[in-house]
């Protein structure tokens, strides 16, 4: 005997149509949702660089780097580090603040010296390492004609900054400039105010002559400094 027939189930041409745009609707979706991160904002110190929205992805990393990882890109951007050409040189721009005591200061006055600028903040923890590199060659190279000067940014709170300095020994002072509008003021090429900590060397005639993006050793510092110095 014949088993019972199977009939094939049939859809109306209309509804195998709807069936696979369906299908390919989902598979569009899923590999779009796979492709493309999230779009996330990435705040990094310490590297020389700030991130943001889908750009953040860097070849082989992706856009969040901790731990070792930051700590080697930190070394790399330090390490490349070099004084710059004079007629390479920008302008420093014209900062007159006030100190973290409530002191005016103006970078003006230091013209014709040799000026190490240091952005920081008391909770950036790349600050807290190198803090103590810094406080080693600005007592050493002050009878040199070089000063060393702070901008403490997004503290609000004074004391934390200043207990900050007193902490690891820092003698030099520091522009409060608790909402980052002294960065501004500087070309995005030569400070970028996302990147704390950063240091600047700024040469006798005011001008940019080294620019490093992350935190810095005193051997890496102390060579620099000496090459700017010795211009006269």
């Amino acid at each position: 005997m014949r088993g019972p027939v199977r009939r094939a189930a049939v859809l109306p041409v209309g509804a195998g149509l709807a069936v696979a745009a369906a299908l390919l609707l989902i598979g569009t979706v899923t590999d779009s949702s796979a492709s493309c991160p999230r779009t996330a904002s990435a705040h990094t110190y310490g590297t020389g660089a700030a991130t943001s929205g889908t750009g953040a992805a860097t070849s082989g990393t992706g856009a969040a780097t901790s731990g070792t990882a930051a700590a080697a890109r930190t070394v790399a951007v330090t390490s490349g580090a070099t004084v710059a050409a004079p007629r390479a040189r920008r302008p420093a721009p014209v900062l007159t603040w006030t100190d973290l005591d409530g002191n005016p200061i103006s970078l003006a006055a230091f013209r014709g010296e040799v000026v190490v600028l240091n952005v920081w903040d008391s909770w950036c923890a790349p600050c807290r390492a190198e803090a103590g590199d810094l406080a080693l060659p600005s007592g050493e190279v002050r009878g040199a004609g070089v000063r060393f000067l702070g901008i403490n940014t997004r503290d609000r709170d004074r004391d934390a900054a200043r207990s900050f300095v007193r902490a690891h020994g820092l003698d030099f002072p520091s522009l409060h400039d608790p909402t980052g509008a002294l960065l501004l003021r500087f070309p995005p090429e030569v400070l970028n105010p996302q990147t704390i900590p950063s240091t600047l060397v700024v040469d006798r005639e005011g001008r940019v002559a080294v620019a490093i993006g992350g935190a810095v050793s005193a051997g890496r510092l102390k060579p620099l400094i000496d090459r700017v110095a010795a211009e006269g």
